[in-house]
């Protein structure tokens, strides 16, 4: 397994990337919530910030392949992330509901904050892969003096 410097900065950014478009909605909702008490929940948010997903996941393989480890997971979560969002961008744009010239109701609604849900649960399962590579990274070696 490759634990070198590139790797740890690498796997590293790319857990910080992919983790950001989850924890910044929800933080900024608590800080309007503390300064404003009202609540308020930017659910396109993770969407919005999708390029930096898109950076952090690609760090993230890059890391996995050079680490041998939780490139499963990782890739995973990373497809699934990006089909859903492209699929439900197209759905809503072939549907009407990006340009407002349908209302945003019905099975196509659903399907489109579903394709949102989903990815936003990949993003998840891609930044829990980053912490586990992470964990594998900095695990120490196993003694080689035989004391148990």
């Amino acid at each position: 397994m490759e634990k070198g410097i590139i790797t740890k900065i690498l796997a590293i950014a790319g857990t910080a990337l992919v983790w950001f478009p989850i924890l910044a909605p929800v933080l900024l909702s608590v800080a309007v919530v503390i300064n404003n008490h009202i609540f308020r929940f930017d659910y396109l948010m993770p969407a919005e910030l999708f390029p930096l997903a898109l950076a952090g996941g690609g760090l993230l393989i890059w890391a996995a392949i050079r680490t041998r480890s939780r490139l499963a997971l990782i890739g995973w979560g990373f497809g699934i992330a990006t089909g859903m969002l492209v699929g439900g961008q197209v759905l809503a744009i072939v549907t009407g509901l990006a340009s407002g010239e349908t209302e945003p109701a019905g099975w196509w609604w659903i399907l489109v904050l579903a394709s949102l849900v989903i990815y936003s649960l990949a993003l998840v399962v891609m930044g829990v892969g980053g912490v586990l590579l992470l964990r594998d990274l900095y695990k120490a070696p196993p003694s080689s003096t035989g004391d148990h």
